[in-house]
């Protein structure tokens, strides 16, 4: 058993639970842990098994308790889990801590999902981890393949969900991922999106289309993913014109730009999915909007249309480029 220890001011190495204290009650242990002073006020605990040594290793957890030797400062936490979460799930659980007079972060789900073409297919034979990085810490390395869930397999692509409980991550800023493998393979991995369960936005994006080629001879491959963009909702329009009915006189800080999108005529250019836009000028770029309202079509981006959509947003300079894409959705 592991713990990784979180604050103000950075985080732990692993701590190993290898000091007990000698007098010990039943079904209680005590062990003292020596922090670096530079860890700042502690907000969150990781807590789980390094490794399994067989499939039936299993940790029962009941109570949670920390003292400041110093301070006297106690945080207590009834748990009830038992680690692994599932048969072949999850291995560690996170809690924030509460220090009087200290208002403490809560547990967020989150729901992780990687879009692929052949994940599915070579699940049992690769071993990929995730770490998701917010402005409140990260999730340590997470297992993306023990546990798939909501699989969904279209023409060319795939996805599949993976759940994580963590405490706030706050905004997310990039995804590391390790993966490794029995034996030779290639896996092809498109992007990831991470929201949080409870809501429909924002979606944070992770771009990463990149082909690993893995084998049992190579070393572990490690690539840090930063987020992409933000899809804030179909909200933003209306929260930009409210910014600017409100701010009257700055309105000659804002710029209104027409956009026009002329999807193919070839057979499967249009799509079913949620379509965003970001511009980029010398000044400045846009926030992510999503070409939702067209003014000609109920159904934007059907073959061989033109759409017309128009936007607010504060002033850019001289446009540079643009990014436009979508969420893999539909059709």
């Amino acid at each position: 058993m592991v713990m990784v220890f979180y604050g103000s001011n950075g985080k732990s190495n692993p701590v190993s639970m290898e000091n007990k204290v000698e007098h010990q009650t039943e079904n209680q242990i005590t062990y003292d842990i020596h922090l670096p002073s530079d860890l700042g006020m502690l907000y969150k605990v990781r807590l789980g098994l390094q490794s399994l040594a067989n499939n039936v290793s299993q940790l029962s957890l009941r109570h949670f308790k920390i003292q400041n030797t110093s301070t006297l400062d106690t945080f207590s936490l009834t748990i009830n889990k038992t680690l692994p979460l599932s048969p072949d799930g999850d291995r560690w659980i996170e809690f924030p801590i509460q220090w009087p007079l200290k208002e403490a972060l809560s547990v967020v789900t989150y729901h992780l999902r990687v879009f692929s073409r052949n994940i599915w297919n070579e699940r049992n034979l690769v071993h990929m981890t995730a770490c998701v990085y917010g402005t409140h810490g990260d999730t340590g390395d997470r297992s993306l393949l023990q546990s798939l869930q909501n699989v969904q397999q279209g023409e060319k692509n795939e996805s599949f969900l993976v759940i994580v409980d963590a405490v706030d991550l706050g905004e997310l800023e990039k995804i590391v991922l390790l993966i490794s493998s029995k034996t030779d393979c290639k896996l092809d991995i498109k992007k990831l999106h991470v929201q949080e369960a409870a809501k429909e936005h924002p979606i944070y994006v992770f771009e990463v289309n990149e082909e690993f080629s893995v084998n049992a001879n190579s070393p572990e491959i490690q690539r840090e993913i930063p987020a992409s963009f933000v899809i804030r909702g179909e909200k933003q329009m209306n929260d930009t014109d409210n910014k600017l009915n409100k701010e009257g006189s700055q309105v000659k800080n804002w710029a209104e730009y027409t956009i026009k999108v002329y999807t193919g005529d070839k057979r499967g250019a249009g799509t079913d999915a949620n379509v965003h836009i970001i511009l980029f000028g010398n000044e400045d770029k846009s926030e992510v909007f999503q070409l939702s309202q067209s003014l000609e079509h109920q159904n934007p981006f059907e073959r061989g249309k033109v759409d017309t959509f128009k936007i607010k947003t504060k002033k850019l300079g001289n446009l540079r480029s643009i990014e436009i894409g979508h969420d893999g959705k539909g059709f």
